[in-house]
């Protein structure tokens, strides 16, 4: 299972195979873990991720070139940098050991080519695994110019990962992909492939993660939850899309500021990585709409992404949980499940054609969990006055009963359930390749 990114590195790519590879000796597989080793990892590190990783999962690490010569050279990709090592550490695993299956997650993309070049010499089936889309975004409509535009390096950038990833992809016996819709858009680029079977596997959650927090006790860098105040926490991006949503909230918190001012001296609301970037100053999205409302003096942002490990001691710790969608209907119900793990009382506010709606009304009810839902012709700023009464209801009955929330509702996007996912994938390209030998 080749994944550049892996613990202790912070980046979201970390977590896919961190997930699943513990999880896939219950369904018979035994998984070795090909990464790079945190020397050179250009990001942040976060030794508190690394002890989340059983010591029983095989991890196999290679150097890869130092960012401070390859930057001279405007290469920063750790696909790029690590790349021929990555290969010849695959090349001398799969020269020297038995394997059936080669695995390998994106992003970087440029090591979905290891398939291409090894999967044929060694005779190994090649699951090719997508967190996010090689071909996006970038080069197109974003990417490193002034004000976020495509420039002459982002443009290139993604001309050549149209150019290879065809390549890789004809290689690769099977897809899988964090979402139905991440798929699809591959297809559509590559029609050719409509015979290659693709499986949605979305990121999950992992419960042993939270029992590892309770036992450790970490310190909460950003509030005291011992101070007599309710702190309500927000964790994730917000998007444009949802930027209707947390009007509507922060109208709320207007009515709560004039009706209830007790109440209102009392509530913290803190919002965490709502820019979905690492860099120090990261724009603020939150505060700039709360003084239209006059309730910024209530409010922190902090807008660069969190780690993972101080984002579950945030939940865990916290008096209560956000939760809020968009005017989009699609949502990932995967990211509910931290949510529900943490144990916490839960406000959320979301389209009522949303499913993550339907597993939350099956998982728990008031005090536990509080759901306030819009539609298209109802918008999210109309739930106004509803988000304020339950917001209040809260305040005022804050406890939360943990055995009434039923997990159940969750247990397909636990890491367990998922990994058991991916073990089928592995399954059915080993049996077709034996079919193949066979005829």
């Amino acid at each position: 299972m080749v994944s550049p990114h892996f613990p202790p590195d912070s980046s979201a790519g970390a977590h896919r195979v961190r997930l699943l590879a513990p999880h896939l000796r219950t369904f018979g597989w035994e998984p070795t873990v090909v990464t790079v080793d945190p020397r050179d990892y250009e990001g942040q590190l976060d030794p508190r991720l690394a002890e989340l990783v059983p010591p029983s999962l095989r991890v196999v690490r290679c150097r890869a070139w130092p960012v401070r010569w390859t930057r001279l050279f405007g290469i920063g990709d750790l696909g790029l940098r690590a790349f021929r090592n990555l290969y010849k550490v695959c090349h001398r695993l799969l020269a020297s050991e038995h394997f059936d299956v080669l695995f390998v997650t994106l992003l970087p993309g440029y090591t979905a080519l290891l398939g291409r070049l090894l999967g044929p010499r060694f005779g190994v089936p090649f699951v090719l695994d997508y967190q996010d889309p090689w071909v996006g975004a970038w080069g197109q409509t974003v990417g490193g110019g002034p004000g976020g535009k495509p420039d002459l390096k982002s443009w290139a950038t993604r001309h050549l990962a149209s150019w290879l990833e065809p390549r890789a992809l004809r290689s690769a016996d099977a897809i899988t992909a964090v979402s139905t819709g991440t798929f699809e858009a591959i297809l559509e680029r590559n029609p050719a492939l409509k015979h290659t079977p693709c499986t949605a596997i979305p990121l999950g959650g992992e419960a042993a993660d939270f029992d590892h927090l309770r036992d450790k006790a970490p310190a909460n860098q950003y509030f005291d939850p011992m101070d007599g105040n309710f702190h309500l926490c927000y964790v994730g991006t917000l998007l444009p899309l949802g930027m209707e949503t947390l009007r509507a909230f922060l109208r709320a918190i207007g009515l709560l500021k004039k009706r209830r001012p007790e109440q209102y001296q009392r509530l913290r609301l803190h919002f965490f990585g709502t820019s979905n970037q690492r860099e120090r100053n990261a724009p603020q999205r939150v505060i700039p709409v709360a003084k239209e409302f006059e309730v910024d003096d209530r409010i922190a942002e902090v807008a660069p992404r969190i780690d993972y490990v101080d984002a579950l001691t945030v939940l865990t710790q916290a008096s209560g949980i956000l939760m809020m969608g968009s005017s989009e209907k699609h949502y990932t119900a995967s990211k509910l499940y931290p949510g529900l793990h943490a144990r916490r009382p839960i406000l959320a506010v979301y389209h009522e054609a949303s499913s993550v709606v339907d597993i939350l009304r099956s998982a728990g009810q008031p005090p536990n969990i509080r759901m306030i839902t819009y539609d298209d012709v109802g918008r999210a700023e109309s739930q106004a006055e509803a988000l304020y009464c339950e917001l209040s209801a809260m305040l005022c009955d804050p406890e939360c009963n943990a055995a009434a929330v039923h997990m159940e509702a969750v247990a397909e996007f636990s890491a367990e359930h998922l990994a058991g996912k991916m073990a089928e994938v592995f399954n059915s390209v080993v049996q077709s390749g034996r079919s193949i030998v066979s005829v």
